[in-house]
């Protein structure tokens, strides 16, 4: 008989979770202001706000933390993780960040101005933050399939050129500092970009003089998609996709959380050596010397070794089909949610399980709320919340899809976990009658509103 699948590592150190009481559970998140971010951790059984940080690094990369340089300039662990950035993605210049938004904060300082549109495919929320931050405007050119929940489509990352080429064309080089390719995309349900997509928006930038650049936290996982998915890699080698993947772009930024499987760090890198003097203005003043840029030695030991992880087929096989484990286990149950499975995590569809909720009254928050009082599963609102206002109108925005994002922590969680989850939105969407009204904003930051809200119930 043909053996089952099974995880490409063994488990070597455990830590207790602790189940509480409904009854617990609803005064805690009373005293969060119903905002999950402010639960702390021990009152949450299963985690999935985030895959950002969140994942088990390996004892190759506890070694590595061991071997640290924490020289304050020119320490070996920069050197380290210069040659892997060199090696996996092909970036001659790089400034290591804290993470990823930091990584943003630095290169937008050097390239964004007040009136600038920057197009890309569904940017996520810390990138259209730094961009309205700066009075410039986030335009999103995804394909139109990305916002139909139940279409399959293998890359609903994509961007659509038609509608790139149109910013272009209205605003001209001058005004449009740069395309953003997001891989995957995370907005659209942790969806991919194909190599073929890639090769057109470059050919298109060419044509107007616009640099790209990659958001690049998940990008492992958007080659694995494009050797299973797209035609003619199915016998290239994860790195072989990888780069050709970044022959493509100009600059990346990258939030190590994620495909480098460490708990905190970041990188800008970049093959322009002008690009690269001028962020490092920026980088010294937010981050620190160029050789640590707010980093550890240690942490960038450990970094290094989780680039060459992280683009391993078989660590990103199991990885991905737990994520897919848990979207049958919805399909059973007759759960919607974005298809096809994204990379790190499962995009529920708060609207078909909470159809009585007002829009305004945030209904994948409610879901997110509704949720954790039923197992203690902490999920995270990708909608209306997360949309935040619009900066000039002040109303609120309402995406075309009200998503409760589950991220799957990387080889965290067993399948039993899964299980779990899956049988709680069950639950709640067996009584999703009963649930009809949701919760009120009481307090909000003027911009990334999300992270620090204060809600009560309608």
């Amino acid at each position: 008989m043909e053996l089952p699948f099974s995880e490409s590592y063994k488990i070597k150190v455990v830590e207790t979770i602790r189940k509480s009481t409904r009854q617990e559970r609803e005064q805690w998140i009373k005293e969060a202001g119903y905002n999950l971010f402010n639960l702390k951790s021990d009152q949450v059984f299963i985690d999935l706000l985030t895959d950002s940080g969140t994942g088990a690094m390996s004892d190759r990369q506890w070694a590595e933390l061991m071997k640290g340089d924490e020289s304050y300039a020119g320490a070996s662990s920069y050197y380290k993780l210069k040659a892997a950035i060199k090696d996996i993605l092909g970036f001659e210049y790089f400034l290591p960040t804290h993470q990823g938004r930091a990584a943003e904060n630095v290169l937008f300082s050097t390239l964004i101005k007040e009136g600038h549109k920057i197009p890309g495919n569904a940017h996520f929320d810390t990138t259209k933050g730094h961009i309205e931050f700066r009075k410039a405007t986030a335009v999103d050119c995804t394909i139109d399939e990305a916002y139909v929940v139940e279409q399959e489509h293998p890359f609903k990352g994509n961007l659509d050129l038609n509608k790139l080429e149109k910013v272009l064309k209205e605003n001209g080089a001058e005004n449009v500092p740069m395309i953003i390719v997001t891989l995957t995309c995370n907005t659209s349900g942790g969806q991919p970009v194909s190599l073929k997509n890639m090769r057109e928006v470059r050919a298109l930038a060419d044509t107007y003089g616009v640099k790209i650049v990659y958001d690049s936290a998940r990008f492992a996982e958007n080659a694995y998609f494009i050797k299973l998915r797209e035609e003619g890699y199915g016998d290239r080698s994860i790195r072989e996709i990888v780069s050709e993947m970044f022959s493509y772009a100009d600059a990346m930024t990258m939030s190590s959380k994620k495909d480098a499987i460490v708990n905190m760090g970041g990188f800008i890198a970049m093959k322009d050596k002008e690009l690269f003097k001028a962020a490092t203005t920026y980088n010294i003043m937010f981050e620190g010397f160029i050789t640590y840029g707010g980093m550890s030695g240690r942490d960038m030991n450990a970094l290094a070794q989780g680039l060459y992880e992280g683009t391993e087929f078989e660590y990103l096989q199991t990885r991905i089909k737990q994520v897919e484990y848990l979207g049958a286990k919805l399909d059973e149950y007759g759960i919607r949610y974005q298809r096809p499975v994204g990379g790190h995590a499962i995009f529920v569809d708060a609207l078909q399980i909470l159809p009585n909720v007002p829009r305004e009254q945030f209904p994948a928050q409610t879901l997110g709320v509704e949720l954790y009082l039923e197992a203690g599963i902490r999920g995270v609102e990708i909608g209306t919340l997360l949309a935040d206002r619009d900066p000039v109108t002040r109303e609120n925005r309402y995406p075309e899809l009200e998503f409760l994002r589950l991220a799957i922590p990387r080889r965290v969680y067993t399948n039993n976990h899964m299980d779990v989850v899956a049988a709680a939105l069950k639950n709640v969407f067996d009584r999703k009658d009963t649930i009809t009204s949701g919760y009120k904003i009481i307090y909000e930051a003027p911009i990334m509103r999300h992270f620090t809200v204060e809600l009560e119930k309608v």
